[in-house]
């Protein structure tokens, strides 16, 4: 069975930071792929993150590289995305989203090559 939560939005100030948890139940599998995606006002879900779960490899969007790292705790199995120097645009809906394929298609960022979502967690930055 695979779960993915949330946690850790909320509301700052441009220039600030938060740190958004996705507590991960994957039983099984191994070597998947797991991203952040973000829903902004207006605008279509974007994936902004990748990691591969066991060999670390990451790949950002380029609205936020620089600003936002994507990182793993395998011994809590919780994926986490560090996020500084927001601004008014990063806000938003953010989903942690999981692809089981094993080939690493998520490191595309295309939402659909994710098959599991989390509920979302709201941020919201304010200038």
């Amino acid at each position: 069975q695979v779960q993915l939560a949330e946690s850790g939005g909320g509301s700052v100030q441009a220039g600030g930071s938060l740190r958004l948890s996705c507590a991960v139940s994957a039983d099984g599998y191994s070597g998947y792929c797991l991203g952040w995606f973000r829903e902004s006002p207006g605008k279509s879900r974007e994936g902004i993150a990748a990691i591969i779960d066991g060999d670390g490899r990451t790949k950002y969007a380029d609205s936020v590289k620089g600003r936002f790292t994507i990182s793993k705790d395998n011994a809590k199995n919780v994926l986490y995305l560090q996020m500084n120097n927001l601004n008014a645009e990063d806000t938003g809906t953010y989903y942690c989203a999981l692809d089981l394929s094993g080939y690493g298609l998520g490191m595309s960022l295309l939402r659909s090559d994710f098959g599991y979502w989390g509920q979302g967690a709201q941020v919201t930055v304010s200038s």
